[in-house]
């Protein structure tokens, strides 16, 4: 099982300066992430916020050496996938979270990284990761599940 990355909405206690009226133009924008094709046929594309955390799943997700062109790309957390669910395997993943982004997403700026057990799958623990976006200082959060072993 692949890591999934879910973001808090709007409400959820974070709070950060106004967003620009546009975006795209102070954050950047791309292909969405996972790809989809919009209701009128078009590649569907993300911006702004959106297109920060999008970035921040893609880095976490992609593992290194799988991109051909770039291969120390990524942050590489499926290598997880069979370690026990301990204090030491949690410490591990939350150094290369922080190694990864502040290696590959120049927008942010990472405030703080925990990685606890997930409390419903014990085969699982949950990265949350509070960042400051740089162009504007807006606070935000995601989390990631990474996929573990168990106890």
């Amino acid at each position: 099982m692949d890591p999934v990355v879910h973001h808090l909405l709007p409400g959820s206690g974070i709070e950060g300066k106004e967003m620009n009226s546009q975006p795209g133009a102070l954050f950047g924008r791309g292909i969405a992430f996972p790809p989809r094709v919009t209701s009128d046929g078009k590649l569907a594309v993300s911006e702004g916020e959106t297109n920060v955390r999008e970035s921040i799943r893609i880095i976490l997700l992609t593992d290194e050496r799988e991109r051909v062109r770039f291969p120390e790309f990524g942050g590489g957390l499926s290598r997880f996938l069979f370690e026990p669910n301990t204090a030491t395997t949690r410490q591990l993943i939350l150094s290369r979270v922080e190694r990864a982004l502040a290696e590959w997403e120049p927008r942010i700026r990472v405030e703080s990284v925990t990685v606890d057990p997930d409390p419903q799958e014990r085969e699982a623990a949950i990265a949350t990761i509070t960042y400051r976006l740089v162009a504007t200082n807006a606070l935000e959060r995601t989390s990631v599940s990474v996929s573990l072993a168990g106890a």
